[in-house]
């Protein structure tokens, strides 16, 4: 069978290949590229990731958790001026899907702000006074 092809192709096998005239040759790279994978769902990998990363709930504290917190922070409100440092956790929402996260942040407090229900920290972080679950600190060793 290779015979009969050669032998078919014999007034053209050995002719040189063509090159234009008009157009420069393509680059080995450039003509590589054409061939290569290309992502058909651009993002989709990035999606499966998001969709996979847990979040947790809020927990809704009780009536005692409640009123331990607002005492604290009541004496947080009372040493301001000693600057006092705690150790806070807090609930932070995620911004990209339902639930979020539970972070302890630690700081000195600058102010507490009523009106708006924050509590502000001296390197300009603002935590939601109701998305408090817990306050520790040296100011409230005599309290537990």
């Amino acid at each position: 069978m290779n015979n009969d092809c050669s032998e078919k192709y014999k007034d053209i096998i050995n002719l040189p290949h063509h090159q234009s005239k008009r157009r420069q040759r393509m680059a080995m790279i450039d003509r590589a590229a054409q061939f290569s994978p290309f992502a058909a769902l651009t993002g989709h990998n990035a999606a499966i990731i998001e969709t996979a990363r847990l979040t947790d709930r809020q927990i809704e504290l009780d009536e005692g958790t409640k009123s331990i917190i607002n005492e604290k922070i009541q004496m947080i409100s009372d040493y301001l001026q000693e600057k006092p440092i705690v150790t806070i956790t807090h609930f932070e929402p995620d911004v990209k899907k339902d639930g979020g996260a539970y972070l302890n942040t630690t700081g000195t407090v600058k102010r507490i702000d009523d009106f708006k229900r924050e509590i502000i920290l001296t390197d300009g972080t603002i935590i939601s006074i109701d998305r408090i679950s817990d306050i520790e600190g040296e100011l409230f060793k005599g309290l537990e």
